[in-house]
């Protein structure tokens, strides 16, 4: 850590670090409110697709955790700015759940591809109308493409296997003065230390053993949980 700049935000990943569905990583709530205590900026990134940025955050409020609004991002905001920003009227395949993230956005004729986690529309019929879109040049937009993520009753397939990119947009800090702080080894950890950042992997939600070897560099640290990465970053890095 040498010569390196007082680390001035922490990352915060959502799904699997700090909840998995409606229960919260223990000691979570706790940690974080710790480390809003500290003098660095605190923000939340997710790449779920399955619910609204409104839901989400109702949902963590339901679990007590302080947050607002304004200091998630998600990569459906992401991709609606992508599509404003390139004026494309897109073919949504995603939650219902996530549609209120588009509101506004036309859909008419669509001339764009935008995927999601979607189980309830990869069917042939609906991937089809995709394929033949983008081989007659519409683009394709990936909001994520993780393998798999964790629910309740085990790790289920996420939207990896039906899409071939991923675009992230963030630019609020240097990436030397911040840390990511996810369960994905690839995503999260990987993501973060290929733009600078250090990355911090918690042994929780989609996490599983080995995942710590599968990126280079190796994750910064690996941690039992959130609560033992905010430790860390609050002993260590500020």
């Amino acid at each position: 850590m040498a010569g390196r700049r007082a680390l001035k935000a922490v990352l915060i990943d959502l799904s699997g670090t700090l909840h998995i569905e409606d229960s919260a990583v223990p000691g979570a709530q706790d940690a974080l409110k710790s480390l809003r205590q500290a003098s660095v900026a605190v923000k939340f990134v997710t790449n779920t697709t399955k619910e609204s940025k409104r839901n989400l955050l109702e949902r963590l409020q339901r679990l007590n955790f302080d947050l607002q609004e304004e200091e998630i991002f998600t990569s459906l905001s992401a991709a609606r700015s992508l599509l404003e920003q390139k004026q494309l009227r897109p073919l949504l395949l995603v939650e219902d759940g996530a549609l209120e993230d588009f509101t506004g956005i036309n859909t008419s004729e669509p001339n764009a591809v935008v995927i999601g986690l979607a189980p309830d529309h990869f069917n042939y019929q609906t991937l089809n109308k995709a394929f033949r879109m983008i081989l007659d040049g519409a683009p394709l937009i990936a909001i994520h493409k993780a393998r798999y993520y964790k629910r309740e009753d085990g790790l289920a397939l996420g939207p990896g296997p039906f899409v071939t990119g991923l675009e992230y947009a963030t630019d609020w800090c240097s990436p030397a003065e911040a840390v990511m702080i996810g369960d994905d080894a690839r995503d999260d950890v990987g993501g973060a230390q290929d733009a600078g950042m250090l990355g911090i992997l918690v042994r929780t939600g989609k996490y599983r053993p080995g995942d710590e070897d599968k990126t280079s560099p190796a994750p910064h640290l690996t941690c039992d949980s959130f609560p033992d990465a905010v430790e860390h970053v609050l002993q260590n890095l500020l």
